[in-house]
């Protein structure tokens, strides 16, 4: 049967309408692979309380000047970028929840190099792994839950992804007050160390195990987890194992998600949130904040619990109208030019910012990546996505500081509303909506079937 014939695309089980499952699995299995995000959030965290740290307490060859420390910083998306490539390579070869436990090496690695740390090249080698890992943990874990979560819940968990970033963020926050930089490094070991104990007893996701011919293993991972294999509707397996081809770019199944993938990433990075996370400690000092890391750990808490109200609202509100809300949202939130009297609006708006785009655009284009791909261009698509948000988060955060210089502040901010503006109408224009379909009613409206 050739991958064009259409007989190939129907189900071949009865239709996921048929009975909700119920299986608590699942929510257990999504745990596990979301600690791969949580050691994420932690690695990406890690560097707001251990510059301090490393500058007040560190032997001589460790103490870190301007530059190295704004290259401490901001290596680690250079190594997720990195992580990107490799994680769309091992997702379709070495398989889903594989990728997962690999990825736990470089994490444990880059921050064991971190504390035997004995100059600031190993400390910048250590943070290059561990973003080596966060990109890989940033494809891999939704992917594995998207494909395993029903889809009454696939939306719930789907966000948990993004909750536990800001988790891990805020751990690192947290932790920072009472560790110095080396013990703090040594904490970063346990999330992917419990995820490697963990993910060993979860299956490999029914999807991938049928893209490589092992009916009987999709079955007992399905039941394992959804508790039945009531509401399963089996994806076509044809085209699968030929692996992603140059001429697949010319089927709208494939082009049309892409394009939409990569422009979700792209606006994610200009909605401007690291660039405001950056700008954060400024606004806090101009607003007689003198304590960083409380500074830091509201941010972190904003962050954490307007994420969680996504992930709770998320298959009933659907991702296009969230998107939609969480775009409008920083246009009014933009952090006005900070002057004394003006400090408290300054930082309410801040923290507006910040609420609104944790409810829609931190957790929905993560989501929307791991569930608008077929099977066979899965690992090399969302690959590209990754890649292309750690290339503008880099670029972003470098170049902000040159854009504020050039445009004053309040020109990069409105700067930044207008491309909040175009994501709003980009979203509304072309973005299906994924609530409550399944993932090949999800591919069938891409092939306008």
């Amino acid at each position: 049967m050739s991958p064009e014939d259409p007989q190939e695309t129907q189900p071949l089980l009865r239709p996921p309408e048929a009975r909700a499952p119920r299986g608590r699995r699942v929510f257990l299995a999504s745990f596990a692979a979301a600690l791969g995000p949580l050691s994420f959030g932690f690695a990406l965290g890690y560097s707001s309380p251990a510059i301090p740290s490393l500058r007040r307490t560190a032997p001589p060859a460790l103490r870190l000047g301007d530059s190295a420390a704004s290259w401490f910083g901001a290596v680690v998306t250079l190594g997720a970028a990195a992580g990107g490539i490799l994680g769309g390579w091992l997702l379709d070869r070495a398989g889903r929840k594989l990728s997962l436990l690999l990825c736990t090496v470089p994490f444990v690695t880059g921050f064991a190099v971190i504390t035997a740390a004995r100059d600031v090249w190993m400390l910048l080698g250590g943070r290059l792994l561990t973003g080596l890992a966060c990109g890989v943990a940033s494809l891999v874990a939704p992917v594995y839950i998207s494909e395993i979560a029903y889809p009454a819940v696939r939306g719930l968990l789907g966000s948990c992804v993004q909750l536990m970033v800001v988790t891990g963020i805020l751990l690192a926050y947290v932790a920072g007050w009472v560790l110095e930089w080396r013990w703090l490094a040594v904490l970063g070991c346990v999330p992917p160390t419990l995820m490697l104990l963990l993910m060993c007893y979860m299956p490999e996701t029914p999807r991938f195990l049928l893209t490589q011919h092992q009916y009987q293993e999709a079955m007992a991972a399905l039941r394992f987890l959804w508790g039945s294999e009531e509401g399963w509707e089996e994806p076509p397996v044809g085209a699968e194992h030929q692996g992603f081809r140059l001429a697949l770019l010319r089927r709208p199944g494939v082009y049309k998600p892409l394009i939409i993938g990569i422009s979700l990433m792209v606006f994610q990075q200009l909605s401007g949130v690291n660039a405001i996370m950056f700008y954060a400690n400024s606004i806090f000092e101009e607003a007689k904040f003198k304590d960083s890391s409380l500074a830091s750990v509201t941010v972190g808490i904003i962050q954490v619990l307007f994420t969680a109200v996504a992930a709770l609202i998320m298959d009933r509100a659907g991702r296009r109208l969230l998107l939609a809300l969480s775009g409008l949202v920083p246009i009014a939130g933009e952090p006005v030019d900070v002057h004394v009297e003006l400090a408290w609006l300054a930082v309410g708006s801040m923290c507006f910012f910040i609420a609104g785009f944790a409810v829609g655009w931190g957790p929905i284009p993560w989501l929307l990546m791991s569930e608008i791909f077929p099977l066979h261009v899965k690992g090399v698509a969302t690959g590209v996505c990754v890649l292309t948000n750690w290339f503008m988060a880099f670029l972003v955060t470098k170049e902000f500081s040159s854009v504020m210089e050039m445009l004053r502040p309040y020109g990069a901010f409105w700067l930044t509303a207008a491309f909040c503006t175009l994501s709003v109408l980009f979203t509304l224009t072309f973005v299906p909506e994924t609530k409550g379909k399944t993932l090949e009613q999800v591919t069938a409206h891409f092939e306008g079937r």
